[in-house]
């Protein structure tokens, strides 16, 4: 797994942890942790590895951090441990990890070696129908003391053949109270409403709400909604509004931000909650038919896929200011 993915063990993952390291090494041979993005599933993961890896485990059921395994993970030059994921120069939407890359784990899985051996597949989801039967085949005949980790953010997006493998571990089970207590340590300075504020914006992932409350676009929804108004009652300047956010925010920042105001205005229309609790959106709510919104909905979908291949932001920027004016 990347480096840059720290090994932990957070406070609503602890009974999981506690059921796999009190199972062990009757552990059975595949894995699945799954939860939402921003769970923590991947430090849980790297924690976990290097438990089973580690010639040393402390009686708290840790990783040593000091023996020869321990220090291989670090130097990410551990010999019984392969990570599997999609190409670095391939990380577009709906990029694919490659057959090649599961059969190159079979030598792998049916050497014969000291001590145990992992592999991570992360993510999961991203298996395509020629690699996931190519896992089959290894889930089914792994050697001895092997552990095959599968990360994925939507399990039921894999094949129903590999879940039916595999042990599944949810790790997005979050009790509010554990949640609040998280926040309050990180972000000692928010108040209540802004937790709750980030915490809607995160899905009601801690760690993403975290995340959040750094991003440049959380504090630029008032000035947008504002624009936005501006566009709608004014009709006039798309161009220079769509200029300065072009400017202003990333397209994926951008994209971010507007797809929550916009899923807020569904919610307006339909008598339901909103996400952004600090702002007022009925007003502008009332200028666009259900239909109107769910077409700028389907609009930024597009607009998505059309950054992938290489349109430029700013022209989808344009179009969308024009299509908010004039609805």
């Amino acid at each position: 797994m990347q480096n840059e993915v720290t090994a932990q063990i957070y406070p609503w993952q602890q009974t999981v942890w506690d059921t796999l390291t009190g199972r062990f090494p009757q552990l059975g041979h595949g894995l699945l942790f799954y939860g939402k993005k921003g769970c923590g599933k991947e430090a849980f993961a790297q924690q976990f590895l290097a438990w089973i890896l580690c010639q040393h485990r402390h009686e708290r059921n840790l990783p040593c951090g000091e023996c020869g395994s321990c220090q291989w993970l670090k130097s990410d030059t551990h010999p019984n441990y392969v990570y599997v994921t999609i190409d670095e120069e391939n990380k577009k939407q709906n990029a694919k990890i490659k057959i090649e890359k599961i059969r190159d784990l079979l030598p792998f899985v049916q050497q014969t070696v000291d001590g145990w051996r992992v592999i991570v597949i992360e993510p999961a989801e991203a298996l395509n129908i020629a690699s996931a039967n190519a896992l089959l085949k290894t889930l089914e005949e792994p050697g001895e003391r092997v552990v095959i980790i599968l990360l994925a953010d939507h399990y039921l997006k894999l094949p129903a053949t590999i879940r039916s493998r595999l042990q599944h571990f949810a790790l997005d089970r979050i009790a509010p109270e554990l949640a609040h207590d998280f926040l309050s340590q990180h972000l000692p300075e928010s108040s209540e409403q802004q937790k709750q504020l980030l915490m809607n914006l995160s899905n009601q992932m801690p760690l993403q709400a975290i995340q959040v409350a750094e991003q440049d676009w959380f504090f630029k929804r008032a000035d947008f909604v504002q624009d936005w108004q501006k566009l709608v009652s004014q009709k006039n300047m798309p161009m220079a509004i769509a200029t300065k956010w072009n400017k202003e925010l990333s397209f994926s920042e951008f994209g971010q931000m507007f797809e929550y105001l916009l899923s807020d205005l569904i919610c307006v229309k339909l008598n339901q909650p909103v996400k952004n609790i600090d702002l007022t959106l009925s007003a502008l709510a009332e200028q666009y038919s259900l239909e109107a919104l769910f077409d700028i909905y389907s609009d930024i979908q597009q607009s998505k896929q059309m950054t992938e291949q290489n349109v430029q932001s700013n022209l989808i920027l344009d179009q969308l200011c024009i299509k908010l004016m004039n609805l």
